[in-house]
């Protein structure tokens, strides 16, 4: 007889047969007792080298000017922003599963938190790289800022250029302390549990103190959810500037109203793909698929498909607006994105962000690994495709047909960006070996409350 499938409600956050010793021992054995895989050290020496890469290509940018880019007039941001808002959407899945599902009382989120919040902190990382390269002049870039000079100079604070480098240092600075602090009990414990005296000094100094009397996880508890208060709103404000970038400008394209809804959508929809991207893997690799269960996995894929259908809405949206305003520049620019020179990364975008999520219709499908896999780098690609859409194909044919030009990246445009990847992995690799990926603390309490259901 077929075995009938467990409702979705019933699949488990936490696999039974856990004990508080087990969640404790299996998590930290992953950075305390377990010997450095071969896999572990051909992956960093990949991304190492992609780093190195990236590295070598910045010098050569700074002692030659970004004129080594593809970047021309009328494509005057090009790679570089599209790299830029493709990893600060990436960085926006963090904040947001940490912080508003902990608000919102989500317990799917305790085995995923701890490793999208250091996807945000990495990505993050990387998308702040563009900005400041592409300022030609890196090394002025605090006059951004409104220091005190004797020029008397000050940023132009009406221009959303600005409100962007607050946006995304403040962002970066509240995820930084969010992450930071809820790994404080869990640095105890690998304080507590190691037996090398340098990891004991290390952790014990970034465990500040911890000894999980009453008092401290008293005022622990107040301040996460003080920061997750705080944190929220980051959420949907350093995406929305982002997206007023855009629609201050008056570009067709560009200038619309729903473009900060759009983006917000958008960074959901990426970020959520590549926690999956990552997940998938990681709990293959370290045997964490109890505490990683399906369920954490379906319930991505359904914010995958909810935000999947969202940015399904905008593109239709879009297109339906462009006709319906009766402006000749809009009209013409859906034309061009549809059948256009780059018309290929249009019809990209949509089997990629609009046809594959919709697999996850079905129950089965959004329970396959191999598919969510799938799906989730297609997403990935999709979302990239559609940030260079917005820049490049928005710009190479502006109002002026004489000033209309083709925009080819050069091979210091793909070594920066494939460079800012191998950062990204490098980062990602560090952090899986030298700090739990999951939060052992956060795991026990599920421990405890299964215990009472049974």
């Amino acid at each position: 007889m077929a075995e009938v499938p467990a409702p979705v409600d019933e699949t488990p956050v936490l696999e039974p047969g856990h004990t508080y010793a087990s969640v404790t021992d299996q998590i930290s054995s992953i950075v305390l007792t377990r010997k450095t895989s071969r896999g572990w050290i051909l992956g960093f020496a990949l991304s190492f080298t992609l780093m190195m890469a990236l590295l070598y290509a910045t010098a050569y940018l700074l002692a030659r000017g970004i004129g080594i880019w593809g970047t021309n007039i009328p494509v005057g941001w090009a790679f570089p922003i599209v790299n830029f808002v493709w990893w600060i959407g990436i960085g926006h899945a963090g904040t947001l599963i940490s912080a508003v599902l902990l608000l919102l009382h989500q317990e799917w989120r305790t085995s995923i938190n701890r490793f999208a919040e250091a996807m945000t902190l990495f990505a993050v990382s990387c998308a702040g790289l563009f900005p400041l390269l592409h300022m030609g002049r890196p090394w002025v870039f605090y006059w951004m800022l409104p220091y005190p000079n004797t020029m008397d100079l000050w940023p132009n604070f009406r221009s959303p250029l600005v409100w962007d480098v607050f946006a995304v240092m403040t962002y970066f600075t509240v995820s930084l302390l969010f992450w930071y602090m809820g790994l404080i009990p869990d640095l105890a414990t690998l304080r507590d549990r190691t037996h090398n005296r340098f990891g004991q000094i290390v952790y014990g100094i970034m465990a500040l103190g911890w000894r999980g009397s009453a008092k401290h996880w008293q005022r622990y508890e107040v301040a996460y959810l003080l920061m997750a208060a705080l944190a929220t709103p980051l959420v949907v404000s350093v995406h929305s500037i982002v997206g007023m970038d855009f629609a201050a400008a008056i570009v067709p394209g560009w200038h619309t109203t729903f473009s900060s809804p759009f983006f917000v959508a958008g960074a959901i929809f990426s970020g959520f793909a590549m926690v999956m991207t990552l997940m998938i893997p990681l709990r293959s690799i370290y045997s964490l698929q109890d505490f990683v269960t399906l369920r954490h996995l379906e319930n991505m894929a359904k914010v995958i498909l909810a935000t999947g259908c969202m940015m399904f809405y905008g593109y239709a949206a879009e297109i339906f607006f462009e006709y319906y305003s009766g402006n000749e520049f809009e009209r013409y620019l859906a034309i061009n994105r549809l059948l256009g020179p780059y018309g290929w990364s249009y019809w990209g975008l949509i089997a990629c962000n609009v046809l594959a999520p919709q697999l996850f219709w079905s129950r089965k499908l959004r329970r396959s690994i191999p598919v969510l896999f799938v799906v989730s780098l297609l997403v990935n690609v999709g979302m990239w495709l559609e940030r260079f859409i917005i820049v490049v194909v928005s710009l190479h044919r502006d109002f002026l047909p004489s000033a209309w030009r083709m925009y080819y990246p050069t091979v210091w445009d793909y070594t920066h960006f494939v460079g800012s990847i191998g950062l990204f992995f490098t980062l990602l690799f560090l952090f899986v070996r030298l700090l739990p990926v999951i939060s052992i603390f956060e795991l026990r309490t599920l421990v405890h409350e299964s215990s009472e259901e049974t």
